[in-house]
């Protein structure tokens, strides 16, 4: 089933450079795992330093396994030294197929 997946981040201000670089270099190496569909970043309108990522994978296994990479986990550290809180993750599945 397809995983939805949301990203909230809230940087420190000044750090503009580094935290896009970083957030670069994350999503070409997502973009290179076998089941990740797309992503997006979206910058809040009124508050620069917030950032949400949307991204599409295959399955939740997939995003877990990429969640939990070496290399990913390196750059998530290295974005926490410019946030001003801890990274929040949404996941959610994609249609009604779910029952409640």
């Amino acid at each position: 089933m397809i995983a939805k997946i949301i990203i909230r981040r809230k940087f420190l201000k000044g750090n503009e450079k580094q935290v896009l670089a970083l957030l670069n270099k994350m999503r070409s190496l997502a973009m290179n795992q076998p089941a990740y569909i797309s992503g997006e970043t979206l910058i809040k309108r009124d508050q620069p330093h917030h950032l949400t990522v949307i991204c599409t994978w295959q399955s939740m296994q997939a995003w877990q396994k990429w969640k939990h990479d070496p290399e990913r986990l390196k750059l998530e550290n290295m974005l926490a030294v410019f946030q001003e809180e801890p990274t929040e993750y949404e996941e959610y599945y994609l249609g009604s197929s779910m029952r409640l």
